[in-house]
């Protein structure tokens, strides 16, 4: 009987959040979805990461509207997956047992099968809720370990080993991540992941662990990595040899670069060793057809220009040879062979090379695309080189947290601060966002190693870690909305779960979405009197402008500058306000992260210049001080 390996497809999820800002539409998804019915993998991961923030943000559609439309679909041919962060779910801060609760309840009852719970510290206290409860209401609880690697520390000099100091020792050795599993295996995970989000892994350290973890755990194990650093499909051939169950491909025109590897590539490996992956690949094709029209249009609106792509996929004998090397590679365990072969392999194929400066920086593909959006979006992707440089700088001060959402992301925010900072002439660490701050404090759990207590005096004003209290937690306010009929911002449990999870963003996507319907509604009613409304209120929304815009007098006194372009998320001072050096006077987003913004100068609030919402560019004024 031949031996069988399972496919969880990431096109849907991870696939175009790696490569295209998390930007594919609800009707781009449709266009997809029978032809994924047809194809019947095991799994499809269509939720979870930064897909409920995005189709918020950038889409103004409804996160709960996308898993529930996909499962309609689907029904029960393949399990929809989502991707969880334990503990902070998809937020940036520990959540109560309750709302953990809710959210695996409505996720669940929304058509999810498989939820990936992990934590960005490898805590395993913060993945304990969402087992539980995932579990409670008939979910299948994936555990994943997060794959990290030890930064290249500095030999000790002959001096410092003359006074007796030594190199620290490794931390993520094979026995750590065996550890972690075991004890998620103890909490009554269904199964568990090898999560590689760096792409970092390389052939034969994957063996070794899909090996150790077979031996010792007796559930289904799933390898899930990225193809950036040039080790991504040599180490998902690596695991399939070792006898992993589970493995996570892209579609092709989705695969590569920074997503995962590519399922035709798997397949043609696994069909030379004898392997079923139980997928029609004829139906494949057909959503490759889809994905490659998807694919420009995701372009063109989110970077303005077309990616390299990848050739179209099609057998020859050179390709043949080169797959029959690496199947003899891989059977010999001889995993510099197989590395080289998989390469050309991709490389025969059109794929992106290695990338260098991801492998050298220790960061996942996602993050590196992430931060370069985002950087291009701020006009500042000069600094993007020495931000990189700063990784692992700022993420062995921060306790060495693996580089996983939502780590990565306030690692890479700070390193961008840190850049900005030096830029400008100003300290590393004069701007920290209030998240960077909650790391180094204990809100996200335990790091794996201590931090110094002098470097939290320095970010936190204090030295010992204070662990986040869930008991203090404040659920969001959730007020009336005049503007949309007097109806409820969050008007149900899952909206109130959106507005807790994502509060600035659930904010505006539900406050615009009442506004809309309330709008329809009363223009259905009587398209007049919303007509004439509207023109009244702009109207008043224009002589509001007007009148603020006449109180901005000429500055004569010292001004509070926005250190880096952002949106303004609150004002804390009014005009005759006393302050004193040091103190905050607005809190400013960019990047998602919120910096708190403080006067050098003591004085008397004499203009406040910004408004709450403002969008304000880099050394902007924000108040001035006399």
């Amino acid at each position: 009987m031949a031996r069988s390996l399972k496919i969880r497809d990431l096109s849907l999820r991870d696939g175009q959040q790696s490569s295209f800002a998390t930007r594919m539409t609800q009707e781009q998804i449709n266009r997809c979805l029978p032809y994924y019915k047809d194809a019947g993998f095991f799994a499809m991961e269509v939720w979870g990461g930064a897909v409920p923030d995005s189709v918020m943000r950038y889409l103004g559609e409804n996160p709960w509207t996308r898993l529930e439309s996909i499962h309609k679909e689907i029904g029960d041919i393949s399990k929809l997956t989502a991707l969880s962060r334990g503990r902070n779910l998809f937020g940036y801060a520990p959540y109560t047992d309750e709302i953990i609760d809710g959210f695996s309840r409505n996720a669940i009852q929304s058509g999810l099968g498989i939820m990936r719970i992990f934590d960005a510290l490898n805590d395993v206290n913060n993945v304990k809720s969402t087992i539980k409860y995932v579990k409670r209401y008939g979910g299948i609880a994936d555990c994943a370990v997060c794959y990290t690697v030890d930064p290249k520390y500095p030999q000790p000099t002959f001096l410092q080993k003359l006074f007796g100091k030594k190199a620290p020792q490794p931390v993520f050795t094979d026995e750590y991540f065996l550890d972690k599993a075991k004890q998620m295996a103890a909490l009554g995970a269904d199964m568990i992941t090898i999560k590689d989000m760096s792409g970092l892994i390389p052939p034969q350290r994957i063996s070794r662990l899909v090996k150790l973890f077979k031996q010792h755990i007796k559930l289904p194990i799933d390898f899930h990595t990225h193809s950036t650093p040039g080790y991504g499909l040599a180490s998902v051939f690596a695991a399939i040899a070792a006898g992993v169950d589970v493995v996570d491909t892209n579609c092709w025109w989705f695969a590569g670069g920074t997503g995962a590897p590519a399922l035709e590539l798997v397949y043609v490996f696994c069909q030379k060793m004898g392997i079923d992956i139980g997928v029609n690949m004829d139906a494949v094709a057909k959503i490759n057809e889809q994905l490659k029209v998807i694919r420009k249009e995701l372009e063109l609106s989110v970077f303005g220009a077309e990616k390299p792509k990848p050739n179209r996929f099609a057998f020859s004998d050179t390709a043949d040879q080169l797959f029959n090397e690496a199947v003899a590679a891989a059977k010999a365990e001889d995993f510099d062979k197989l590395l080289t072969i998989s390469q050309k392999i991709e490389a025969y194929y059109g794929f992106p090379a290695p990338n260098e400066l991801v492998q050298k920086a220790e960061i996942p593909g996602g993050m590196y695309s992430n931060m370069v959006a985002q950087l291009k979006q701020l006009k500042s992707e000069d600094i993007l080189p020495r931000a990189m440089e700063l990784i692992p700088t700022v993420r062995l001060s921060a306790g060495l947290p693996p580089l996983v959402t939502p780590t990565s992301q306030i690692v890479g925010a700070q390193a961008v601060n840190c850049a900005m900072d030096e830029k400008a002439g100003r300290e590393m660490y004069t701007n920290k966002s209030s998240q960077f701050i909650g790391l180094v404090k204990g809100d996200y759990g335990n790091t794996p190693v201590k931090i110094d207590p002098e470097f939290r005096l320095k970010i936190c004003g204090f030295r010992e870690e204070i662990p986040y209290d869930t008991s203090k937690y404040k659920m969001q306010p959730n007020p009336e909305l005049p503007e949309a009929g007097g109806v409820k911002l969050a008007e149900n449990e899952k909206e109130i779960l959106l507005l807790e999870l994502f509060p600035l963003v659930a904010k505006n996507f539900l406050t615009n979405t009442k506004k809309k319907a309330y709008e329809a509604a009363e223009a259905a009613k009587a398209a007049k009197e919303a007509e004439k409304a509207a023109a009244e209120a702009k109207r008043a929304a224009e002589a509001k402008a007007a009148i603020a815009a006449q109180h901005i007098k000429p500055i004569t006194g010292k001004t509070v500058e926005a250190p880096l372009p952002g949106r303004i998320l609150e004002v804390c001072v009014k005009v005759g306000d006393t302050v004193k050096r040091g103190q905050r006077v607005v809190i400013l987003e960019a990047m998602k992260m919120e910096n708190n913004i403080t006067t050098d100068y003591a004085g008397t609030i004499k203009q406040v210049i910004v408004n709450v919402g403002d969008a304000v560019p880099a050394n902007a004024i924000l108040v001035e001080v006399e």
